[in-house]
């Protein structure tokens, strides 16, 4: 145990370089990106020969939700954006009914920040993932202050429903040709990640980062796998094993040879053939590991909920604030200011910070994007469309690159949609945007730095606990000859999953102010002794890291 006592911590620092760095672009960039555009284009191609555009706002409401759960395998996937649609009609919903019954700009602000609020939370707690609830707020907030009336509520939410459910059917549509791909994905980024660590391991423990990012992608991996179903298929035990074999080798990475584990992440791509692996056990045994992850329960949503208060109110005090300034400052669209505030929001106070730099650079740079392209879109309806179609593929092309460089495109988007019932001065919405997006960062961190998050420290000690209870079991079980080999699987896979929750929970947790000093050292002393337990019922279950250099593969057409 740490011997340094706990004091008062003040406001950390924030970081400045590299909140702006460019990363590698997604592997599957292109397919959110060929995905929205495709989902946008027809229903709005058709309002415009219509001619109804100013319709297009509440069919690419649902258009947009083909951004979400790209990631996700087939089965979850049409699970998630079912959901995802419903969300956006139910926030789309509340947003018309409030501007039809009140045209007062408190009032409606106050909805749209409640509303932001919820759809921050459940994202959150459900792990939606990009663009979480971003799209959602984006959509209900702008509703609010479009004129509306009772009567023309359902004809609109049906508009939303029927590009909702083209937008389905887009998502859902490569699974006929790569019905496993995103499965051989997460398991592909799982082998990376572990040769990664790897090759950083050498005679020691190797880079702490490095070992915390592979466990999270074999965590990943295995949620991805289990997400997919219960069918058995040979596919599918064939990527369980490939991800045994990276959990096997994070628990001995001097035993691991990470030009194999590349090589079979490399095969995983396409559709051939899932690489072998040459087992040191039967197929029956080596799937303890696939059979231990099934059998855990998974946490209870209103558990998930309860740590995200302090986001919550964050959320829907700054969105709120931030609304009130810009109507203050006698600015015509609040709700961007919301939207900007409610953007900025992540894990932690310094995430926040990094989030709010990336968008108002993004802004900035965007609205000078939409002042160049703003002629061309006002040639008329069929240019204007086109015009938001090209900025759609820009935003999500970039925005893995990094937040502020997608936000160059997805500024323009957003002013130009405001244009669907009709042209508006170019300078007017571009002063307004810069105006709005200043004070929504500016008031959105005030309000992520007033509203503290005492409970990130308490939640670092439940996860230290945690990780000792489950190395005691896991030392237990494994000094024990009588022990089963599906309990050792159990204790072992208990143990991976503690150790990655601690180390999230402790990065959240370092991010935040106002807070006593985390137990860092008991932390790094944890997570050192729980990765030697971890090798250590590798060694006892004899799963060590298969040697060799076959290349043979196994029979499993996806």
């Amino acid at each position: 145990m740490s011997s340094a006592t706990p004091t008062p911590s003040r406001a950390r620092r924030l970081p400045v370089a590299g909140v702006l760095r460019l990363g590698r672009p997604s592997d599957i960039w292109f397919k959110p990106a060929l995905s929205v555009v495709v989902a946008v284009a027809p229903p709005s191609l058709i309002l415009v020969a219509l001619g109804r555009l100013d319709l297009a706002a509440y069919t690419m409401a649902g258009s947009l939700c083909a951004l979400y759960a790209h990631n996700r395998p087939y089965v979850a996937r049409a699970r998630v954006l079912a959901g995802v649609v419903l969300g956006m009609l139910g926030g789309l919903a509340a947003a018309l009914v409030a501007a039809s019954l009140t045209e007062n700009a408190v009032v409606l602000v106050t909805v749209g920040a409640a509303l932001a609020a919820v759809q921050k939370v459940l994202c959150d707690a459900t792990r939606i993932g990009p663009p979480a609830h971003v799209i959602l707020t984006f959509v209900s907030s702008a509703s609010l202050f479009v004129p509306q009336t009772l009567g023309q509520v359902p004809g609109h939410l049906a508009l939303a429903a029927a590009a909702g459910a083209w937008a389905w059917l887009v998502g859902m549509a490569p699974a006929p040709v790569r019905p496993h791909g995103p499965e051989r994905r997460a398991t592909a980024h799982a082998l990376n990640a572990t040769a990664a660590y790897a090759e950083t391991a050498g005679d020691g423990d190797g880079d702490p980062r490095a070992r915390s990012a592979a466990y999270a992608a074999v965590q990943a991996a295995w949620q991805t796998l289990l997400a997919a179903g219960n069918r058995p298929s040979a596919t599918r035990r064939a990527l369980e094993r490939l991800v045994v074999r990276a959990e096997v080798a994070l628990a001995a990475p001097a035993d691991t040879d990470p030009v194999r584990l590349r090589a079979r992440a490399r095969a995983l791509r396409g559709t051939g053939r899932v690489p072998h692996t040459e087992e040191l056990r039967t197929d029956a045994d080596e799937l303890l590991g696939a059979a231990a992850e099934r059998a855990t329960a998974p946490r209870p949503l209103w558990s998930r909920l309860g740590p995200l208060t302090p986001i919550a109110v964050r959320t829907g005090l700054g969105c709120a604030l931030a609304g009130y300034a810009s109507l203050a400052l006698g600015v015509g669209r609040p709700y961007w200011a919301l939207v900007t505030a409610a953007s900025i929001y992540q894990a932690n106070i310094t995430l926040t910070w990094s989030r709010a730099v990336q968008r108002v650079v993004g802004n900035l740079v965007g609205v000078l994007l939409f002042a160049a392209i703003a002629p061309i879109a006002h040639l008329g309806p069929l240019a204007l469309v086109l015009c938001c179609l090209v900025c759609n593929f820009g935003a999500e092309a970039l925005i893995g690159r990094n937040y502020w460089l997608g936000s160059v495109c997805v500024t323009p988007l957003a002013l130009l949609v405001t244009e669907f019932p009709g042209y508006q001065p170019t300078g007017d919405l571009v002063t307004d945007r810069v105006v709005d997006t200043l004070v929504g960062a500016l008031v959105g961190f005030v309000a992520a730095v007033a509203v503290t998050n005492r409970r990130a420290g308490r939640r670092v000690e439940r996860a230290l606990d945690a990780v000792a209870h489950a190395r005691e079991r896991a030392a237990r079980l494994s000094a024990d000859p009588r022990s089963t080999p599906a309990a050792l699987e159990s204790a072992r896979r208990g143990l991976a999953a503690a150790l990655v929750d601690l180390r999230a929970t402790a990065d959240a947790a370092a991010g935040e102010w106002w807070q006593r000093a985390l137990p860092q050292e008991r932390v790094v002393l944890a997570e050192q002794a729980a990765h030697r337990t971890l090798a250590a019922t590798v060694r006892r279950q004899g799963l060590l890291p298969d040697p060799g250099t076959s290349t043979h593969t196994e029979d499993a057409r996806p």
